[in-house]
């Protein structure tokens, strides 16, 4: 089960309360701290390859077409 989908069966359970909250007890995603999945690109929401230099918080794709504004050139 997908963290995306784990909402979806919780409309089975709208008249049986305990039932509900044992089910969210047991498969409700955990809160990351720490990894991959902490951080996302502020401008579309990607959480791979990430540039944090700067406090950009940008991923490599957004990064690139935004780089020349910034004032970042490229060299070769």
């Amino acid at each position: 089960m997908t963290a995306s989908d784990w909402r979806k069966a919780l409309k089975q359970f709208v008249r049986k309360p305990a039932i509900k909250a044992k089910y969210i007890k047991h498969n409700k995603p955990k809160t990351r701290t720490t990894g991959i999945t902490q951080k996302k690109c502020e401008k579309c929401g990607r959480y791979g390859a990430m540039i944090n230099s700067y406090g950009l918080n940008l991923c490599r794709h957004c990064f690139r077409e935004i780089a020349e504004e910034l004032g970042f050139k490229k060299y070769s």
